[in-house]
């Protein structure tokens, strides 16, 4: 596996009532991220912490890393408070489009092979606030025009149940799908984040099989939280079982691609909490590579649950 780490959370974060840590520049985010264990890459945020390809060029050099993905930002701008590529003004929306077909550019500039994007501006709070309908024709046609510029940057979808809308229009991975087969343009994904599936009320390792099965392309976002808000916590730190299922069909279907840590630290140590997420991450692989060799795949074909616990118990908790 490799792993990545969205450079937002090396530096600065704040909730409702406090902040944490210190604000890091551009260069002090790479020399941290290349200090922790085994991660390889960089997920960087568009417009608002890169902008300058020849700066993120000369920075992977430096630093050797990767980068997972743009992650193009469109909820910031003040046009975007109530939707911006939903927003019932035609300019508000091309300027939503405008910012990620600039993301695509500067991926492009920077040889990356992706753009991420979670429309969290995009929603509701209350019955007959929205036109659904409407809504939904808004994300095809604004998402097909960005997918449709620049096709050889695949432009990634993220779903999420809310934040910073009580609803978000696209809040679960069967929705995202939907709305990607009707658009019907091959270079568009989905990326999965572990905990929206988990908050939302969803089985993560169900949702990456939908999403395997539609063969569309999807992106991975490692976290965990208390399956009431997305608290980001360091993987497996609330749902190691499920969190383990999640990697078993991760190793299933031969992902290949960055598991991106969109964990924020706040109250804990940056570097231990992401050295977690790599390090359990590659620890429960293990395990389950073990178990495969052990026949857990035909373990789990009889259909006997009791005999798939016992299994589990003794391999995956060593429990024997």
């Amino acid at each position: 596996m490799k792993y990545a780490v969205i450079s937002s959370f090396l530096g600065k974060t704040k909730d409702r009532f406090h902040e944490y840590n210190k604000a890091l520049e551009l260069e002090e985010k790479f020399r941290f991220a290349s200090e922790i264990p085994d991660m390889s890459g960089l997920e960087c945020v568009y417009p608002y912490e890169v902008n300058k390809p020849e700066e993120v060029r000369a920075l992977m050099a430096k630093y050797k890393l990767g980068i997972s993905a743009v992650n193009v930002n469109v909820k910031a701008e003040p046009e975007f408070r109530n939707g911006g590529l939903t927003s019932h003004d035609k300019a508000v929306r091309d300027k939503a489009v405008r910012f990620i077909k600039e993301a695509k550019d500067f991926a492009k500039a920077i040889g990356a092979d992706k753009v991420t994007c979670c429309p969290l501006g995009d929603g509701y709070e209350f019955n007959f606030q929205a036109d659904y309908a409407q809504n939904w024709n808004y994300l095809k046609q604004t998402f097909g025009e960005a997918a449709a510029y620049c096709p050889e940057i695949p432009l990634f979808i993220e779903y999420k149940p809310s934040e910073t809308r009580g609803t978000c229009f696209l809040d679960n991975a069967s929705k995202t799908v939907l709305l990607i087969q009707q658009i019907g343009l091959p270079n568009l994904g989905v990326t999965l984040d572990f905990g929206h599936s988990m908050y939302g009320g969803y089985n993560p390792a169900e949702d990456l099989c939908i999403l395997h099965e539609s063969g569309l392309p999807y992106y991975i976002h490692i976290n965990d939280n208390d399956a009431k808000w997305d608290w980001d916590y360091f993987a497996g730190s609330k749902h190691i079982l499920m969190y383990a299922e999640f990697l078993y069909y991760l190793k299933k279907f031969n992902y290949n691609d960055y598991l991106t840590s969109d964990t924020s630290p706040t109250r804990w140590d940056i570097k231990g909490t992401f050295e977690i997420n790599n390090r359990l991450t590659t620890k429960l692989m293990k395990v389950l590579d073990k178990m495969d060799e052990a026949g857990f795949e035909q373990i789990l074909q009889k259909g006997d649950y009791m005999a798939t616990w016992k299994f589990i118990e003794e391999n995956l908790f060593g429990w024997k």
